[in-house]
């Protein structure tokens, strides 16, 4: 491992929980806006690889969900959306590139959400948007 890839992993490891939550939200917007690129650019390859790590990250952060919790439920509705989304999007390449930005403002909606809930909680700016090299 070099020394960018320890830092980066120590970085991650020292991050709250919800900094870490802010940076899959930050990552998956990334991806998608590259997505939207790779699709101008007929990249397909790109674009591929770019809606599956997205939709990894949203399989991720269902996963995660505490479903103790009343609005898990609705978080589940929502992620389990945009998989669907995701998929249509993946197949419809061209025809259905609108459909990105729609799925990126329903990340940033939950992203803003958990970033205002963080501060409301520690009463500091959480996170500023970061992406993970990679």
């Amino acid at each position: 491992m070099n020394g960018y890839q320890k830092y980066k992993e120590q970085s991650i490891y020292s991050m709250s929980g919800v900094e870490l939550l802010l940076l899959l939200y930050d990552e998956a917007i990334k991806r998608l806006k590259k997505a939207e690129y790779a699709l101008e650019d007929h990249d397909y390859g790109v674009f591929e690889d770019c809606i599956g790590r997205t939709v990894r990250i949203v399989r991720y952060l269902n996963s995660i969900l505490d479903m103790e919790q009343p609005i898990s439920g609705e978080f589940r509705h929502i992620y389990e959306y945009l998989f669907y989304d995701l998929s249509r999007i993946r197949a419809g390449r061209e025809r259905r590139k609108d459909e990105i930005e729609k799925v990126i403002h329903v990340l940033q909606e939950f992203r803003d959400g958990f970033e205002e809930a963080g501060r409301q909680v520690s009463g500091t700016r959480v996170a500023s948007s970061k992406s993970i090299v990679g």
